[in-house]
């Protein structure tokens, strides 16, 4: 299914939806580097946000794997840059690329065979619909944020004052479970990466 995964206990509607979900992220022009390698960047991210979603989670339902293959389906095709800068716009893009890629999804799961029960299923992960209540929206917002952290946070460092770091992922351990501040703690990181954790952990409890 993935480089290094186990198979699924599921069916063919699943392998079907899966490789036709890989298939169109593989389209992805950018590229994300991740352990030495450059790869489609939608592809990798989906194969990562997995990964995670079946270490929180050791018996993963069919629709939370689903929706963590396809979250960000073609994300690609409705970049940032198209809505207005500052929070409303930011908002703005975040909300319709959410029901973008529920729609979407949905579309490819019901050409590979699922009823409408299980692609709306989906598509409510997919759009964190219940988050801090559904614990498999949780569960794929934990995913999130730990392939952020393990991913993106050394390049993020790089490119924005320290302050504005720290407020970021204060932000990103707020919307997490205690489970996933526990598996970003544990994440392999540079001596100033896991200082910047570590105040973003001091700051959140302090605003506790």
């Amino acid at each position: 299914m993935t480089q290094g995964d186990s198979k699924t206990p599921f069916g063919p509607s699943f392998e079907r939806a899966i490789a036709a979900i890989d298939a169109a992220n593989a389209e992805d022009p950018n590229a994300l580097s991740y352990a030495g390698e450059s790869r489609p960047k939608e592809l990798l991210h989906s194969e990562l946000v997995w990964r995670w979603v079946r270490q929180l989670q050791p018996d993963p339902s069919e629709a939370l794997l689903l929706a963590a293959r396809a979250h960000h389906l073609r994300r690609w095709q409705l970049p940032r840059s198209d809505y207005p800068e500052g929070r409303v716009g930011y908002l703005r893009w975040r909300k319709e690329l959410q029901l973008r890629h529920a729609r979407e999804t949905g579309e490819i799961l019901r050409t590979a065979g699922y009823d409408d029960e299980l692609a709306k299923r989906v598509g409510d992960i997919i759009r964190k619909r219940g988050l801090g209540r559904d614990a498999e929206v949780q569960t794929l917002e934990d995913a999130l944020c730990l392939v952020f952290v393990e991913t993106q946070l050394g390049d993020f460092a790089t490119k924005h004052p320290d302050e504005k770091v720290v407020d970021i992922l204060m932000k990103s351990l707020k919307k997490m479970s205690e489970r996933g501040r526990e598996a970003a703690g544990a994440i392999a990181l540079s001596a100033a990466e896991r200082g910047l954790l570590a105040r973003a952990v001091a700051a959140l409890s302090a605003d506790d």
